[in-house]
């Protein structure tokens, strides 16, 4: 029997970290898990990541779909960030599918909240329908499940722990987000081409 092979060439990024704001502070005691928060990223240089987060570094509301920037918010505001990096394999039409999502949320995130009572929902594993109020890790879950991803639980019931263990997931690095960020940048410049000018 001939079976088509379906071949995953492009990769999209969980990326679980800890920070030590007041409330990721919070999340981690009532979740008594190591990492607060989860984004995503389309590359693995992470310039962009993808995530339902605080507007204005020094509060936490109002919150919403945000594309962060490490070195910049509160990304920007520890120098030593705990992370973790695992690679999802997608197929060509669905990383399409997930630019296409992401320019969504990009469009309308004025229509999207950070949602309060997510936390608690994630935390006592209560199903909610999402509409348009996120907490990170339900947003993460909720594209990747649109992608096509196989997960073993409703997006609504993800947290940033549950991430780590999907089981496409591929850990490809564990340690400090700053640094794999600077060893990220350095290795694209070192693969410059060196352009001569004419004397």
């Amino acid at each position: 029997m001939h079976t088509d092979i379906i071949e995953k060439n492009r990769s999209v990024y969980v990326v679980v970290t800890r920070t030590d704001t007041g409330v990721a502070r919070a999340i981690r005691v009532l979740s008594r898990m190591p990492y607060s928060h989860v984004s995503l990223s389309a590359d693995a240089s992470l310039n962009e990541l993808y995530s339902f987060c605080r507007n204005y570094t020094p509060i936490p509301l109002p919150a919403t779909f945000n594309t962060e920037q490490i070195g910049v918010g509160t990304l920007g505001k520890f120098s030593f960030i705990p992370c973790e990096i695992y690679e999802i394999p997608l197929t060509e039409p669905q990383y399409e599918h997930f630019e296409h999502m992401i320019e969504h949320f990009q469009e309308c995130r004025k229509a999207y909240s950070y949602s309060i009572i997510g936390l608690l929902r994630v935390r006592l594993q209560i199903e909610s329908e999402l509409q348009t109020k996120f907490v990170c890790s339900q947003f993460v879950a909720y594209v990747l499940e649109e992608c096509g991803v196989t997960l073993d639980k409703p997006p609504c019931l993800y947290s940033p722990d549950d991430l780590r263990y999907l089981p496409d997931a591929k850990l490809i690095y564990r340690g400090e987000l700053n640094q794999y960020y600077q060893e990220q940048n350095d290795k694209a410049f070192s693969y410059m081409p060196l352009i001569h000018s004419a004397v």
